[in-house]
């Protein structure tokens, strides 16, 4: 399992992964060949997911954040993969959870506006046998936004 060490440069990651191997091994009192070699654990045991870039979408054009709730009657492992995949070639689609509870799924969507909203909606509706419900919400206003997962170090 992973230790304080490995929890410490995690949260550093989390925070700024542009930080070099020489800050990061600094910042945990070790040298940069541990440190390396920890880190590559970390990656290899896929802890380390992928080290990205965040953008802020609003200043990109993408200012519209919807959270689109789908409910179904197909439950078969065809239509889970159909779903799946669709999901997966849809760049706007942010994020998408199967969910217990009163909806099957929830899709957090990046957009321009609603014109690009219902163009994926639509999409959505015409490429999926089986929805029952589609209802969704949109984000008036970004209070907290993180990527971070907590770590008590």
């Amino acid at each position: 399992m992973i230790d304080k060490t490995d929890r410490k440069l995690l949260a550093l990651l989390q925070e700024d992964s542009t930080l070099s191997l020489q800050e990061l091994a600094m910042a945990v009192n070790l040298t940069s060949t541990p440190c390396w070699k920890r880190l590559k654990k970390l990656e290899d045991n896929g802890i380390i997911r992928r080290r990205v870039t965040l953008l802020d979408g609003e200043k990109l054009g993408l200012g519209l954040t919807a959270f689109m709730f789908v409910k179904t009657r197909q439950h078969s492992k065809a239509w889970y993969q159909t779903f799946s995949d669709l999901i997966n070639g849809l760049p706007e689609v942010m994020g998408c959870y199967r969910m217990a509870g009163e909806y099957d799924y929830l899709l957090r969507i990046q957009v321009a506006d609603m014109k690009s909203y219902d163009a994926l909606y639509k999409k959505l509706a015409e490429s999926l046998d089986g929805l029952t419900e589609v209802t969704s919400s949109f984000a008036m206003e970004e209070i907290k936004y993180t990527t971070a997962i907590p770590l008590s170090v």
